[in-house]
């Protein structure tokens, strides 16, 4: 994996949020805007929205910087900022030429960006940390991202899961949080083999200094995340002087897309979700304990 932690995609966020700015501030309207530039509303949107597949043609970007008005220094540092995502290329970048949804390449840009993921998931383990049986198991289920009975993008989508992990032991990772339901751990994803193979990976990985695993027990009763469903919270580093220089994102995702929400209300309703379920979850100590206990039962199966 590379070791260039943010590559283009939080560059591209920051070359969006810009744009934005410099729109709003010249009094324009995202239409009027792609309608003076005789571009299409839709790129504008992808631009504002950071998008990874965006290419930034240098005429294209001093257009759009002479319609808004920018000042000389706006102008010198999107032009500098728009030729570096000509010159970078993230290391998942390949495994979108398969088919696996563009959608989906965002996300990982920002997991590789992100300084702590907090994630709640009631019915699988999350992909960094499922192993390589389990991950093939849940891509040939209807609903998986990628098409059923296509074995190429299949062992892609795998591949791809499996190099993402290497982000926890990295130089620098990302303190990992995670809160599974019961569910999780006693619904047989194959067989009580595999099963067994991943409760012991999600023992080995609490091992880590940067990994908790929290365990949402049945007997919790009704707690914030059944209304919910899953989701992953992704914090950045701040800068120097511990100022926000990317805004929480939280990451929902769906058979057929994903929503990515960042706006302070928005990230506020999260955290209280997290708070609640982390409240009624299990302790690190008893949550291995019980992750113990149930691939003991496996074991015996």
């Amino acid at each position: 994996m590379s070791q260039n932690v943010t590559g283009t995609t939080m560059l591209r966020r920051q070359i969006g949020r810009k744009f934005e700015s410099l729109r709003k501030v010249a009094g324009l309207t995202m239409d009027q805007a792609a309608e003076r530039l005789d571009r299409a509303r839709a790129t504008l949107h992808r631009i504002e929205n950071g998008a990874e597949h965006v290419r930034f043609r240098q005429a294209d970007v001093q257009q759009m910087l002479d319609l808004y008005s920018a000042s000389s220094e706006d102008r010198e540092l999107l032009l500098a900022m728009t030729a570096a995502t000509r010159e970078n290329k993230n290391w998942w970048h390949d495994y979108f030429s398969s088919g696996l949804p563009r959608w989906f390449q965002l996300y990982v840009g920002l997991e590789s960006a992100a300084s702590a993921i907090r994630q709640y998931q009631p019915e699988l383990v999350p992909g960094l940390l499922q192993t390589r049986a389990y991950a093939e198991h849940v891509f040939t289920m209807p609903g998986s991202p990628i098409s059923l009975g296509d074995n190429t993008e299949q062992n892609r989508a795998v591949e791809l899961r499996v190099e993402r992990q290497g982000l926890l032991t990295r130089f620098a990772a990302p303190q990992l949080s995670v809160i599974l339901n019961e569910a999780v751990l006693r619904r047989p994803v194959g067989s009580a083999k595999i099963m067994l193979e991943q409760l012991h990976q999600l023992l080995k990985a609490t091992e880590l200094p940067n990994v908790t695993v929290q365990i949402l027990e049945f007997s919790a009763g009704l707690h914030a995340g059944a209304m919910s469903g899953a989701f992953s919270i992704l914090d950045f580093p701040q800068g120097s002087g511990g100022e926000v220089l990317e805004p929480t994102v939280t990451y929902l995702d769906t058979t057929t897309g994903a929503i990515y929400l960042d706006k302070p209300r928005e990230t506020a309703a999260y955290n209280a979700i997290w708070t609640d379920v982390a409240g009624r979850a299990l302790n690190e100590s008893r949550s291995k304990a019980m992750i113990h206990r149930i691939a003991e039962e496996y074991s015996r199966a």
